[in-house]
């Protein structure tokens, strides 16, 4: 039996084989995937600690991530220091957090851009298991936050509305980013 490191040239040499469309459906499996594991960390911990516990790992957990992948794809895609707020929009849909959220609406201006979640898996996920909407907006602001101030830390950022906050059916959450 062979092995191989994680992420060696025999592992890029069968991806590289794969067809382009299923390569895509195993990436976004991937990002499916981490996300899976995320939900079922945060009810683990929900169910033994209590909503409040999870809910603070979680925004620890996340505002760390937001600042590694922040400064992972800026040197993958060479964006220099303090981008404007539509390169780290453009970053920000490359996150593990957005590719994979289809429901979704960004508008985007020199100074400013709104992110905008018209439908939000996670929630509808906890709806369908009884568990009630997951008051993110800390977990979420955190993320959101630090991945902004990470690549320009002049950025601002706003929550508009975002659980627990009341909302409506059609919206789960709005972001606002601005560049003073």
């Amino acid at each position: 039996m062979s092995e191989y490191p994680l992420g060696s040239v025999e592992n890029r040499e069968i991806l590289a084989k794969m067809p382009m469309e299923k390569l895509l459906d195993f990436f976004f499996l991937q990002i499916r995937n981490l996300w899976r594991v995320d939900g079922l960390y945060f009810l683990g911990i929900e169910k033994r600690f209590g909503t409040e516990a999870a809910t603070e790992i979680d925004a620890g957990v996340w505002e760390a991530m937001a600042q590694i992948e922040a400064k992972s794809l800026q040197r993958m895609f060479n964006v220099g220091e303090n981008p404007d707020i539509l390169t780290i929009v453009k970053l920000l849909r490359k996150s593990s957090w957005a590719l994979d959220q289809p429901f979704k609406t960004i508008e985007v201006s020199d100074k400013r851009a709104t992110l905008s979640i018209d439908r939000c898996r996670t929630q509808e996920a906890r709806l369908n298991k009884g568990l009630g909407e997951f008051p993110c907006k800390q977990v979420r602001f955190g993320y959101l936050k630090n991945f902004a101030k990470t690549l320009n830390p002049k950025v601002e950022l706003n929550c508009i509305v975002c659980p627990p906050d009341k909302h409506p059916k059609e919206l789960w959450c709005k972001w606002e980013f601005t560049l003073p």
